[in-house]
């Protein structure tokens, strides 16, 4: 079993920049791949970014990319997500996941564990 709880999410102007993140507690936090998912009202849940077990690979949806970053501190058991360049489409609620997938999964139904989201809300 591992734990998610995300945090980091509040208002923000276009343009701005935020830094979500998940702390993991339970089984070894090193033992999964980590990712971020968020949902936008009306929307389904979509991928945003994930990273594998080390750190040493990510990926990311078109969208975010060259915008977003995502890290992790496997001596913390926190997984970050660096945001610069916010607009108002990046509205959503943000969720955090675990996958036993080594390199992290673009699918939301590979992943295991889920935190409960933080809402970032990016005024114009």
């Amino acid at each position: 079993q591992v734990q998610l709880v995300d945090s980091g999410g509040r208002l923000v102007q276009a343009g701005g920049s935020l830094r979500l993140s998940c702390a993991a507690s339970g089984r070894s936090f090193s033992s999964y791949a980590m990712g971020w998912f968020r949902q936008a009202p009306g929307k389904q849940r979509e991928f945003v970014a994930t990273i594998s077990r080390g750190g040493g690979s990510t990926s990311y949806a078109d969208s975010v990319k060259g915008r977003f970053t995502i890290s992790r501190d496997n001596a913390v058991n926190t997984v970050y997500l660096q945001m610069n360049r916010l607009k108002p489409q990046d509205t959503a609620v943000y969720y955090c996941a675990a996958t036993t997938y080594y390199s992290g999964s673009y699918h939301s139904g590979e992943y295991n564990y889920w935190g409960q989201g933080t809402q970032v809300t990016v005024s114009s």
